[in-house]
């Protein structure tokens, strides 16, 4: 693989100039978030989730999907879009079939909740899978079917023998959204779902291959991405993580080592497939989640800066950076090399 190097002019960067993102060409930086909708009723795109993707659609756009579950025990929210069936995938096809009409390129994330779930989403009642038998502490509350909200539940503890078929779910998964139309996918290693429980330490207290060292618990990261790049090529292929947020109980001890060896092993993932991946995207200590209040970010602006520039300085590829950006944030984020692109969420969030 040779050296990385962005063929547009990023000397003369900012956020409203052309961005070539390995196949596609884009005419802008801005890129629309992946967020939650809660419109796909029994898990079908509809109508409904067309419209919103249309409305944000411009030629030469970059869109990315909300969450979409990739199996029947990943759901964690109602009336979430799955990607696992047939008629879901036959349902997706409307939706990118319109966004491509109007010019723009869309990946679909790729989405795993764990234990971020509660026993009324998975199938037969039975309790989330997980990294950890520890549930997540009463700080946080889990919105129900009927619009109420509980405590969430323990999870169980996967066994190692069955984590294989869990990435087996993500390479199907991806399969079916190039089956779908679209252009490619993002994997969700973030916010506290599935993957991000696996990374980080105040969650992940397994003893086996897949805890303890920072490598082992980016080893299920690592066989997720290697398992969908290998089924529908590294190109097509991006994976979003958030070492510094502790959104769902999803702390670390050390974000920037975490992150910096989350990269390492991206870096050396692509050097033996020959090919990089699509973008690397990294969410800022600065996130807020939905429900809670500014005094919940973590970390000075200074520190909050510092880890996207060193984590975009060691990653060979594509940068994506989100969470809590202004226009102006991601013009200064371009302009001064810390990101390729950037990525808005509540700029676009207008009822419609």
């Amino acid at each position: 693989m040779a050296s990385y190097k962005n063929e547009v002019n990023d000397s003369a960067a900012s956020l409203f100039s052309p961005y070539k993102l390995g196949k596609f060409s884009l005419s802008h930086r801005v890129v629309l978030a992946p967020m939650t909708r809660c419109r796909a009723i029994n898990e079908i795109p509809n109508d409904a989730l067309k419209e919103y993707y249309v409305q944000r659609s411009t030629p030469g756009g970059f869109l990315i999907s909300e969450g979409t579950l990739i199996s029947p025990t990943a759901p964690g929210f109602p009336h979430c879009p799955g990607i696992y069936t047939n008629e879901q995938v036959k349902a997706w096809k409307k939706v990118v079939n319109a966004v491509h009409a109007k010019g723009a390129v869309i990946f679909c994330q790729l989405w795993h909740v764990g234990r971020a779930s509660h026993t009324v989403y998975q199938p037969g009642g039975k309790a989330p899978i997980s990294s950890t038998n520890k549930p997540i502490s009463n700080r946080w509350r889990i919105l129900m079917p009927d619009g109420s909200t509980e405590k969430y539940p323990a999870p169980r503890a996967l066994v190692s023998h069955e984590i294989p078929e869990i990435v087996e779910q993500y390479r199907q998964a991806a399969i079916n959204a190039i089956q779908a139309g679209f252009d490619g996918v993002e994997i969700h290693g973030a916010h506290g779902y599935l993957i991000d429980q696996f990374l980080k330490d105040g969650i992940n207290d397994r003893t086996d291959e897949y805890g303890g060292s920072l490598t082992n618990r980016c080893r299920f990261l690592v066989q997720v991405v290697h398992a969908v790049a290998t089924a529908i090529g590294a190109d097509r292929v991006a994976i979003r993580i958030s070492p510094a947020i502790d959104h769902l109980d999803a702390s670390d001890s050390n974000p920037l080592a975490l992150g910096l060896t989350v990269v390492m092993c991206l870096n050396k993932l692509q050097l033996d497939l020959n090919s990089q991946l699509t973008y690397l995207h990294v969410t800022q200590p600065r996130y807020v989640a939905y429900g809670q209040t500014e005094s919940a970010r973590q970390g000075s602006e200074e520190e909050e800066a510092q880890l996207i520039r060193t984590l975009r300085k060691a990653y060979q590829g594509s940068f994506m950076c989100s969470g809590g950006y202004t226009r102006e944030l991601g013009m200064e984020a371009v302009a001064q090399g810390d990101a390729d692109l950037v990525s808005f969420g509540r700029l676009f969030y207008i009822e419609s």
